[in-house]
């Protein structure tokens, strides 16, 4: 596991666009400012990119590589075609499925089961559709919070571009692989729900 994610906290920018087919995000250090970490679609199809400007954009397949500034890869997020609902897989940096994540079907809040390797449930990841603030939680303890920043008026109208903070507890030990899943989770929350 990549040693920066032992941070607790991370911003999480969308890069704006106004007629984009990928989704690419930075990753900012929120005490330095420095971002961190990148996350990009280098892989992106033709039909994908014809897809994603039509209603469809929520159901088409998503291949995120996450990289430092450098180039280096940190984590993988990655989902075929969906339907009805999501299951999307997380790979680490050696390119090994550490998780993933599968959408909880016919729910009135957004949840999500963080599931391990192989595929046992580690967590419960549950939003509110109404404030955009997701819990990671496990038997009834919070392990990580997922809050939608507000962006500015002319951004969150003539853009599809948002901004979330995430913060991770301390009690998630700094090498858990849970914390690669956590991360992922927000580009997962920002794919599968808010687009």
């Amino acid at each position: 596991m990549h040693p920066i994610l032992s941070q607790n906290q991370f911003f999480v920018r969308e890069q704006v666009g106004w007629f984009k087919s990928s989704n690419n995000y930075d990753i900012i250090d929120p005490e330095t400012g420095e971002c961190i970490l990148q996350c990009r679609e280098p892989r992106l199809g033709f039909f994908t990119k014809m897809f994603r400007f039509t209603k469809y954009k929520r159901h088409t397949p998503f291949h995120v590589e996450v990289t430092t500034p450098d180039g280096e890869l940190v984590l993988t997020v990655k989902r075929g075609t969906s339907f009805f609902v999501s299951k999307v897989d997380v790979l680490d940096e050696d390119d090994d499925r550490v998780g993933g994540f599968k959408q909880k079907a016919f729910s009135w809040t957004a949840t999500f089961f963080v599931l391990g390797a192989n595929d046992e449930q580690l967590c419960t990841l549950k939003g509110k559709w109404t404030s955009w603030e997701f819990n990671f939680e496990h038997n009834g303890v919070s392990l990580a919070k997922v809050s939608k920043k507000w962006a500015g008026l002319s951004k969150e109208l003539f853009t599809s571009a948002d901004n979330y903070m995430l913060q991770i507890s301390p009690e998630v030990p700094a090498d858990n692989p849970l914390r690669i899943l956590i991360l992922a989770s927000v580009l997962c929350i920002d794919m599968v729900l808010a687009e």
